[in-house]
Formats: C-alpha cells, sequence, structure tokens
C-alpha cells in the first residue's frame, strides 16, 4: 500500500481564507482532468491572517502534481 502525501498551499493575509477556498476548487477540477485515484482535497484557516488549500496524493502522483502545481510544502497524511 502506497503512502499518501498532504500537498500544501500557504495564503497569507486579509484575502487567504478566500483565497484557499478558491484553490480548492482548481485543484478539484485538476483532480478530474487528470483521473487521479484519490479526491480528498480541503482548506483550512488559521486566524485572520493566515490559511491553506490542500490535496492528498499517492507516492505514485506525488512527483506529477509537485511539478505541475508547485506547493508549498508537503507532509504525510494520516486519516
Amino acid at each position: 500500500m502506497s503512502r499518501k502525501i498532504k500537498l500544501i498551499w500557504d495564503f497569507r493575509g486579509p484575502a487567504a481564507a478566500k483565497t484557499a477556498e478558491h484553490h480548492e476548487i482548481h485543484l478539484k477540477e485538476y483532480i478530474a482532468i487528470e483521473k487521479l485515484p484519490l479526491n480528498i482535497t480541503g482548506f483550512e484557516v488559521h486566524g485572520e491572517m493566515q490559511a491553506i488549500a490542500f490535496m492528498v496524493v499517492t507516492d505514485e502522483n506525488m512527483i506529477q502534481v509537485r511539478d505541475t502545481l508547485k506547493p508549498h510544502r508537503g507532509e504525510l497524511f494520516t486519516e
């Protein structure tokens, strides 16, 4: 079984929450277009000035997604 990796995009500033929420829409579109095996996305607000958008990929898809979408960071995903 392959690992799941959470790719993260960071947003800062007064519009961070709305930007992260909107970015998630594009991540879902990418998953559908590329027919990726996982469909786990989301966004989280961390205070007034910081938010993240994320998607979870498998080891096999990580390099392709990383090189195409340029996330800011990644971490192992635990459910």
